[in-house]
């Protein structure tokens, strides 16, 4: 079919290749601008799916916004047949989704109407899903509200929200090549009205850990925040980002936010939490281990 694209991060990447893959004519991939980024952010950076359509030799359109005529006009003279979105990141007015007479259909990274809105993944770690998925969407005017055209199931079982979102990558696009090729045979089911969470986009506040909390909701914290933006804390006056830690059962009253012996575990505000996996500020990732022989952390510090 003749296809118009709309993505932006490394999430969407995969889609993109299995509707090239697949015989479709990718009429244009429509991507977010490129933002300040490099070292100090001074270098202008494209997308990821900027840079993998141009590789592939599709046409790539990065508008502010799809609410000027001129946008629309733009997209309205391709012709598309159906549109393709993934985590594109701007909002589809009707205008835009009336120009495809197939509609727009989104690769969600959750199992509607559970995670509506922009962070599912990091939003069902946190919350201790004990699986998630992908749901490929006929688009409507509401946030992910659409009826559900087909979806998949993953177990989340100790993932980051990096290897997740890989997996989640995966699997969306082999769901959506599996609807485009049986679109005439398939049956949108309506979302049902209970069960419905939103999933807010992931605040850099949140991301500091607060010791006073469980030490079980705490190593979610930091699964979510891997690898962006990274839960963190501060210890012997530096950052460190926390990016895998284990649960250890016994608690310490009293003790939150200190460690509690010379191995870095640091008791919380039920259990305690031993980091595995750690970065100083301006250093690359290491072990635990690695960080104690050349920056010793005593028992009693507080963090």
């Amino acid at each position: 079919m003749r296809v118009v694209f709309m993505g932006t991060p490394a999430f969407a990447v995969p889609t993109l290749d299995a509707l090239v893959d697949a015989g479709h004519e990718v009429l244009a991939a429509y991507t977010q601008p490129p933002r300040p980024g490099g070292r100090r952010g001074r270098a202008s950076v494209p997308s990821p799916v900027q840079r993998r359509a141009e590789a592939l030799g599709v046409p790539v359109r990065s508008p502010v916004s799809l609410r000027t005529a001129e946008v629309q006009a733009a997209l309205a003279a391709l012709a598309p047949e159906v549109g393709v979105v993934a985590a594109y990141g701007l909002i589809l007015p009707s205008a835009v989704l009336d120009v495809a007479p197939r509609g727009f259909l989104n690769v969600h990274g959750s199992l509607l109407p559970r995670w509506r809105g922009a962070a599912p993944v990091q939003r069902a770690i946190l919350a201790g899903d004990a699986e998630t998925g992908v749901c490929i969407m006929l688009m409507e005017a509401g946030l992910d509200t659409g009826p559900v055209l087909l979806d998949g199931r993953l177990p989340i079982a100790g993932r980051t929200a990096g290897e997740l979102a890989g997996e989640l990558a995966a699997m969306g696009a082999a769901l959506m090549t599996e609807t485009l090729a049986t679109l005439d045979d398939r049956i949108a089911t309506p979302q049902s009205d209970k069960g419905v969470t939103y999933a807010a986009k992931i605040d850099k506040a949140e991301a500091r850990i607060d010791w006073t909390r469980a030490a079980v909701d705490i190593e979610r914290l930091v699964r979510a925040m891997n690898p962006a933006p990274g839960a963190w804390f501060v210890v012997a006056g530096e950052r460190v980002k926390l990016l895998a830690a284990e649960v250890l059962p016994f608690s310490f009253p009293g003790g939150e936010g200190t460690t509690v012996d010379d191995r870095l575990t640091i008791a919380c505000g039920n259990g305690a939490l031993r980091p595995t996996l750690v970065q100083r500020a301006g250093r690359g990732v290491t072990s635990a281990a690695e960080l104690l022989r050349g920056f010793p952390i005593a028992s009693g510090t507080p963090v």
